[in-house]
């Protein structure tokens, strides 16, 4: 049972990848049509989405694979660097979002 939940991890992982791509697929079409790009949409339908899913594949597909130590311990120190860099692009657009909100005073 608790193998059939970490392979349902992966195919959300995998899932959130394909979310990103089609995300990215759709913008560019959108372009194409004569449409201005939305670069704060572009970051949560394409960046965001793809680091959370390769995260969570690379979390779990080499125990699943019955990888060596090494090769876990190299996999979970990407995975804390994709953590880190999802945090920091949340950071940044959140940022840039209340920014874009905030009613400006000239005083």
């Amino acid at each position: 049972m608790l193998r059939f939940m970490d392979w349902s991890v992966v195919a959300m992982g995998c899932a959130l990848v394909l979310t990103s791509l089609g995300g990215r697929w759709w913008e560019r079409t959108k372009v194409r049509k004569g449409d201005s790009p939305d670069q704060d949409m572009r970051f949560f339908w394409a960046w965001l989405p793809l680091l959370m899913g390769l995260g969570m594949i690379s979390a779990k597909v080499p125990s699943l694979l019955l990888a060596p130590h090494p090769v876990v311990m190299i996999m979970d120190s990407l995975n804390g660097v994709l953590a880190v860099i999802g945090l920091i692009l949340a950071l940044r657009a959140g940022r840039r979002f209340i920014r874009a909100r905030s009613p400006r005073t000239f005083g």
